[in-house]
């Protein structure tokens, strides 16, 4: 299988070689990059002319659904109408709103994309008011036991048995349809702190520029920052970025610790209001997860630090650091010329889903070819990259694409969510589609196994199987171990605030110092130049988020393993896990999380999944230690 990928690749790279490569724009002018690197939205919607009929449209659906109001418990086929139109009103916002927050996203300077934001808060405000009697109404007048019933006698309420009956399983956190009314009234006042990190963190920053060693003067941007830790071998140069990037949320640490602190605090009102202990278990239980599964992968992770902290010694020693910090960690510890041009991605992304079968490698070939991506780093984008999907159209993907070998697995890793979304979306009528975030990190990181494997079985080159063994060492390192000390982190700031400690940046940064260095011990120097490290992680906004990318990872390597594995498994196991897996993807939400990993082989009741991705990290580091030895670049 490997040779004749090579004879492929080497084809390839030979007709590449004689054309021009497509570089990163030398602009951030947005209008300035070529608009096939820039998403078509037209598929949504062609004008805003289009864009305000379906407004007219969602504001007589709402109007519709008053309608109901009082009479859902007259019989089986009213409580159906009332889901119907529902669903249409809730297909046609999210399809109205996407038009709006993905141009915003991309350009988050244009006030009239603020007014028409603020106009689409307002809407969704008015959406989440009309629809705050409708749960109430149906636990209040419809006893379980006769909704048991009516899912029998109507289809249109069978195919919804699952999430009707969810309502019941979560009955003593809804409250009455008062309470629930006062609750949409603070939708707004509950994204507001959202709403105000963003706009500090991207709107209106202003980075700081750097004269960089070689005379260059840079601005430390959300994406040189990136590139810096990459690219920069001069440590003194990565300093430079890293402190001026940073010095933007250390100028003002009290300003996000208020905005942090207001997100908190609106969670604990929540928490109360809805009667939960804590806010991890409101959270959690939205997807029916215990809490213990999250405590104890944090757990297993901190038991499991061994082979990150050996990873950190290695790379400090072989890169001949006396100091080792944060931004260190990524720089390869091999120095070669292997850029990965967007254009060039393309054949070799979708060579590496070949396993997946060819249905699977054309719907995710129809991502490329026809504007699903906004590629390049502009002013006024917000930076990292996300897969969003639009029901009924298809998802989009931004990138802030920069080149380097982290841009193109962050290209594997979205164009997974992409796929994931693709398929539910394909087989799940609209009341399902939604697959959890407990499950949403499973394609992405599968993406990246599988574009690992094909970048190794394309190249003897010792130097590139460095860089990618490394690579794939820091992708645990950033997944599981990073993820989960955030985890660890923001478990505590929560609890801090249920006991009523008060937030403020000296505490947030103690707490974030705790859990820096459970992880890391003495293998990272200078830990105090982190403090403010969670200012600049946007994730915290939306609570209890980042474990699972933790135990997503965990549950692609077992998937994978099971799927490629030729020692472990037969052809019949491998081929049925890979059947198991497309099903998990075309799932959408029509199970709990943690039953559809089950049935994919993933049981997290148990440890097992943590301690595999441990062992797992042990391993990779293991082959990394050896291949450094080899070459003579680690002494005994």
């Amino acid at each position: 299988m490997a040779a004749p990928r090579r004879i492929l690749l080497a084809a390839l790279m030979l007709l590449l070689a004689a054309g021009a490569f497509a570089q990163k724009p030398e602009t951030l002018n947005r209008d300035e990059i070529p608009g096939e690197y820039k998403w078509n939205l037209s598929d949504i919607y062609e004008d805003w002319e289009t864009w305000e009929a379906d407004k007219a449209e969602i504001e007589s659906l709402m109007e519709q659904l008053k309608t109901f109001k009082g009479r859902l418990a007259e019989g089986p086929d009213v409580l159906a109408d009332m889901y119907l139109v529902s669903e249409k009103l809730g297909m046609l916002a999210e399809r109205w709103a996407s038009y709006v927050w993905l141009q915003a996203v991309v350009d988050q300077k244009n006030q009239e994309l603020k007014a028409k934001q603020q106009e689409m808060q307002i809407l969704f405000a008015r959406f989440s008011q009309a629809m705050a009697w409708v749960d109430p109404e149906i636990l209040n007048t419809i006893p379980e036991k006769t909704m048991q019933a009516w899912l029998k006698e109507n289809d249109v309420l069978g195919e919804r048995e699952f999430k009707i009956m969810e309502l019941y399983r979560q009955q003593e956190h809804v409250l009455d349809e008062d309470g629930e009314y006062l609750l949409s009234l603070s939708s707004q006042l509950r994204g507001n702190p959202s709403n105000t990190y963003s706009s500090l963190s991207t709107a209106d920053v202003e980075f700081p520029e750097v004269v960089l060693a070689n005379g260059d003067t840079v601005k430390a941007t959300h994406g040189t920052y990136a590139a810096s830790k990459e690219t920069y071998r001069n440590q003194e140069d990565r300093k430079k970025v890293f402190k001026a990037h940073f010095s933007t949320f250390d100028d003002f640490e009290n300003t996000y610790a208020s905005i942090l602190d207001g997100m908190l605090q609106s969670n604990w009102y929540m928490t109360q209001a809805r009667e939960y202990e804590s806010s991890a278990q409101m959270h959690l239980d939205d997807n029916n997860i215990p809490v213990e599964v999250m405590a104890n992968m944090i757990e297993t992770a901190k038991a499991g630090v061994e082979p990150l902290r050996r990873f950190n010694q290695i790379r400090k020693q072989v890169l001949g650091l006396e100091r080792y910090r944060y931004f260190d960690m990524y720089i390869p510890l091999v120095e070669i010329e292997w850029p990965f041009y967007y254009d060039n991605l393309k054949p070799n992304i979708l060579s590496s889903l070949e396993p997946f079968g060819g249905d699977y490698v054309g719907k995710a070939k129809r991502a490329f070819e026809e504007g699903w991506f906004d590629v390049y780093e502009a002013e006024g984008k917000r930076s990292g990259a996300f897969s969003s999907g639009v029901y009924g159209v298809h998802p989009y993907m931004m990138l802030n694409h920069a080149d380097t070998m982290n841009d193109a697995f962050t290209l594997a890793h979205e164009l997974g969510h992409t796929m994931h979304t693709v398929l539910s979306d394909e087989t799940q009528p609209y009341h399902s589609k939604q697959y959890s975030i407990f499950v949403a990190e499973i394609a992405s990181t599968m993406g990246e196994h599988f574009f690992l494997d094909y970048l190794l079985e394309t190249t003897d080159d010792p130097d590139k199987r460095i860089a990618l063994l490394e690579h794939a060492i820091n992708t645990i390192h950033g997944t599981f171990y990073r993820q989960l000390m955030f985890a660890d982190f923001e478990y505590k700031m929560h609890k801090a605030v249920q006991n009523g400690q008060p937030i403020t940046a000296q505490t947030l940064q103690q707490m974030y110092l705790e859990s820096l260095n459970a992880f890391f011990g003495d293998s990272l120097d200078d830990q105090d130049w982190y403090r403010n490290t969670w200012a600049r992680i946007p994730h915290f906004q939306r609570p209890f988020y980042v474990y699972q990318y933790a135990t997503s990872i965990a549950a692609s390597s077992l998937i994978y393993d099971r799927i490629t594995n030729e020692q472990k498994y037969s052809e019949n196991e491998r081929k049925q896990a890979l059947d198991d897996y497309l099903t998990l993807l075309s799932s959408g939400g029509d199970d709990y999380p943690m039953e559809q990993c089950r049935k994919a082989g993933v049981d997290f009741t148990t440890p097992v999944p943590g301690e595999a991705m441990v062992a797992r990290m042990t391993e990779l580091v293991d082959k990394l230690e050896a291949e450094l030895e080899k070459k003579g670049m680690l002494g005994g």
